[in-house]
């Protein structure tokens, strides 16, 4: 396993300069007609470890001193107007939260990607994947509000699956969220670091189905819930759950892993 510890280079992109290049709505493949910041969120862009531009929404919370950060990983269809969302709900919890475009380092424009999201997202390397996370990671990190190696990550669908292979190979991450994530190795789990807490569907069998098995190898170290009613995705609108009870057992669930993991005050 490796660290990833280190300095990066950070040119920002502001949120007005960033909402012009997005005017029209179209961001990477997804629509974004009513796409807001929160006071203290902005748009920013930083080079991976090939050169590469990765963008990014960064929100930040209200509290004193430095905060710890999570990081949020998109769905198999792109970064779409929810997950600036998700991240602006941790704001709100406390941490820096920061969610980056997965294809924005290899894609320059939105007009390189239109509806292809899906499909490109899916073809992805796990090399390109796992760089601007890298990229991510350090950017977080090297951010004057934020505490240093005190870093989460969660993801959702594709961004779940995603989140097995990060942690496996980023052991500076002191917790890991699993939200209706496919597992497509099992050894990965044998170099996992960080708690990990498995979010799922209770009607989500293709993903399920392997956290019996998530559970034998990791141990005491992964910690597991099905929510009654609920589908794959039902974190966001639109979803089997969505806006039950259920899924807001769930969101409680998460911010309390987070509170505990990352010694969050």
């Amino acid at each position: 396993m490796r660290s990833i510890r280190g300095t990066t280079v950070t040119p920002i992109l502001t949120t007005l300069a960033f909402a012009a290049a997005i005017t029209g709505g179209v961001l990477f493949g997804q629509r974004h007609p009513n796409l807001r910041v929160t006071t203290h969120g902005e748009w920013v862009k930083f080079t991976n470890a090939k050169g590469d531009s990765v963008r990014a929404y960064v929100a930040y919370p209200e509290r004193q001193g430095q905060a710890p950060a999570v990081i949020v990983i998109h769905e198999i269809f792109g970064l779409t107007d929810w997950e600036p969302t998700m991240g602006d709900h941790f704001a709100a919890q406390g941490y820096v939260a920061i969610v980056p475009d997965l294809l924005s380092s290899k894609y320059k424009s939105s007009d390189a990607v239109k509806d292809s999201a899906t499909k490109l997202v899916s073809s992805l390397p796990n090399e390109s994947v796992i760089t601007d996370l890298d990229a991510t990671y350090r950017y977080v990190n090297n951010l004057p509000a934020t505490q240093k190696d005190n870093t989460g990550v969660i993801g959702f669908c594709w961004g779940g699956g995603t989140v097995w292979k990060y942690a496996a190979t980023n052991p500076d991450l002191k917790a890991a969220v699993v939200c209706y994530g496919p597992l497509q190795d099992t050894m990965l789990l044998r170099t996992i670091k960080a708690p990990v807490l498995g979010v799922f569907g209770q009607n989500d069998g293709r993903v399920t189905n392997m956290v019996p098995t998530e559970q034998r190898i990791l141990g005491s170290q992964f910690v597991a819930d099905s929510y009654l009613g609920t589908g794959h995705g039902f974190l966001k609108p639109g979803r089997t759950g969505s806006g039950t009870a259920e899924a807001q057992r769930a969101l409680n669930n998460i911010d309390a892993f987070f509170a505990k993991q990352l010694d969050h005050k």
